[in-house]
């Protein structure tokens, strides 16, 4: 059992003295000390090094009052073990020389055994549940069957992601076995993380606002639902779906145990669409961490309050910013371990 289970308390919908907190890429890009590893080491080799990778997670435990470590680690690291071969290229980000474009490509993508695949993730699970001594509770996580394809078929980020798009309303048959093949590794690579000894994960889809509402079903939420279903028997499932509060009142009925909520939606309107029936997660815009510490906290308090203190877990609407100030950071997680109610 862990010590502080605030976060644990919160995803089943109890009582709290006051909601939890941790922020989407705490462990990374904006602290000093994650900075010096990334100049010495390349991404890949930070997510596939578990010594490496446990020490990034614990970096901001390190630092700051949180409720909850997430494993750090990345959403492409499931299809590379699909064989898949993603690199990271410098001022471009995600990058695959050969994109998915053909049925054949599709069907000569392998669903890994992940203990094979990805043993370097569960090593990184023990190293970082023993550095944290059960203080508190670490997250795992996985992206979306419908991101990821969407870097497997564009090859590299988008702002649109037309040619993903393009290659499902072409392809549907190709399309849809490409999403049922991440999905079934995805199962199996999360209910080996909660095995390792994770006490929640939470599933990404990054870029499921990059589609209609009835797209979104079809090649979206179908495959997130297929995870959900799978893992809530094991564990707590977290969905976060940046721009789809289009979806928040069908992902309410599942078995997810709490939603995550982006800044272009109000928690009054989040807590109306899922009929205050599910934790909600987010959703401060991490933009706003560049406001001085007295607004940081005024909006903090205000978040809080809209949302209300039970059902609720404070986060960002999306990861941290490379660029935002480590006090800044530091001023938005103390001022929801400080709340108080009116």
């Amino acid at each position: 059992m862990v010590k502080n289970d605030l976060y644990l308390r919160a995803l089943r919908g109890e009582t709290v003295e006051r909601p939890p907190v941790w922020m989407m890429r705490q462990a990374g890009r904006y602290l000093p000390e994650f900075i010096e590893l990334r100049n010495k080491y390349d991404f890949f080799t930070r997510c596939q090094t578990p010594e490496l990778a446990s020490e990034i997670t614990v970096q901001p435990i390190r630092r700051f009052p949180l409720d909850a470590a997430i494993l750090f680690s990345d959403i492409l690291v499931v299809p590379q073990a699909m064989g898949i071969d993603f690199k990271m290229k410098e001022s471009v980000g995600p990058w695959l020389d050969n994109p998915i474009r053909t049925t054949e490509q599709v069907q000569a993508v392998q669903v890994p055994d992940v203990n094979d695949a990805l043993g370097y993730v569960f090593d990184a699970i023990e190293m970082t549940l023993e550095k944290l001594d059960r203080e508190i509770p670490l997250i795992g996580f996985a992206g979306s069957p419908w991101t990821i394809l969407c870097y497997c078929v564009e090859g590299k980020g988008s702002k649109a992601f037309d040619i993903a798009k393009s290659f499902c309303f072409t392809n549907q048959e190709a399309a849809h076995l490409l999403l049922q093949k991440i999905t079934d590794t995805t199962i199996a690579y999360l209910k080996r993380k909660v095995e390792k000894g994770v006490s929640a994960v939470q599933i990404f889809d990054s870029w499921g606002g990059m589609l209609s509402p009835e797209d979104y079903q079809q090649f979206s939420w179908q495959y997130i639902n297929q995870i959900v279903d799978a893992l809530s028997e094991v564990a707590p499932v977290v969905v976060f779906g940046k721009g789809c509060w289009f979806a928040l009142e069908e992902m309410s009925q599942s078995k997810a145990a709490a939603l995550g909520v982006d800044w272009t939606v109000s928690p009054e309107v989040a807590r109306k669409l899922t009929n205050n029936s599910i934790t909600l997660q987010g959703n401060f815009d991490p933009a706003r961490l560049h406001s001085s510490p007295e607004t940081i906290k005024k909006m903090v308090n205000e978040m809080i309050n809209r949302f209300g203190k039970d059902k609720y877990i404070a986060n960002l609407g999306h990861g941290i910013l490379p660029n935002i100030p480590v006090e800044n950071a530091e001023t938005f997680i103390r001022a929801v371990v400080d709340w108080k109610p009116n």
